[in-house]
């Protein structure tokens, strides 16, 4: 897992990495998968071993991926995904550099995310289907707020599984969490009642 502290310079060579199409779709065969080598990523995604070999190594060095020492030999080496979380910092305190790649790769994130938004509807089969779409509202101070947060990755830790831990019947689920507040409105003059 990258070290939470990570360096401006970190962050926005993650960002950019994260932000790369090719290396994007090799973290998401390899998040279904489990596991693959430079040739057949090269196979599956329609790209040369050559290219699938570096961008595997690029993904290793930020400690995304690693090797399955077991499975690889030679020149064929094996890849799996690795833990991962990051939080992105208050974007005040980012370079106009990291700025530019951590925008870049949100709005790419935007668009995935809208489009399992949509898929979340189109598979809506009630309240006992895989595909569920829960919208709330509520009061909260911002501590509120913040601890119901740190309560949600609680409750998500002890619901969840790693792949090899999953068991039967399991599949790999996409969750979004979002918080917006509301525009606060000012009243106009005094309140009516009624």
């Amino acid at each position: 897992m990258p070290d939470p502290e990570l360096t401006s310079v970190e962050r926005t060579a993650l960002y950019k990495s994260l932000g790369n199409p090719l290396r994007r779709r090799i973290l998401e065969y390899l998040g279904r998968h489990g596991e693959a080598n430079s040739t057949v990523l090269a196979k599956e995604l329609g790209e040369s071993s050559g290219t699938t070999s570096y961008h595997l190594r690029k993904l290793a060095e930020q400690r995304l991926i690693e090797e399955i020492p077991e499975k690889s030999g030679g020149r064929e080496r094996w890849w799996r995904t690795l833990p991962f979380s990051h939080t992105t910092p208050d974007p005040a305190t980012m370079t106009a550099e990291e700025y530019a790649a951590a925008e870049h790769l949100a709005l790419l994130k935007i668009d995935v995310d809208t489009e399992l938004f949509r898929r979340a509807h189109q598979e809506y089969r009630g309240p006992e289907g895989w595909a569920q779409v829960q919208r709330h509202g509520a009061w909260m101070s911002k501590d509120e707020l913040r601890a119901f947060l740190r309560e949600y990755h609680a409750l998500l830790d002890r619901h969840s599984h790693s792949r090899e831990d999953a068991p039967e019947g399991a599949r790999p689920v996409s969750l979004r969490f979002y918080a917006v507040p509301d525009a606060v409105e000012e009243p106009e003059g005094e309140p009516t009642g009624g």
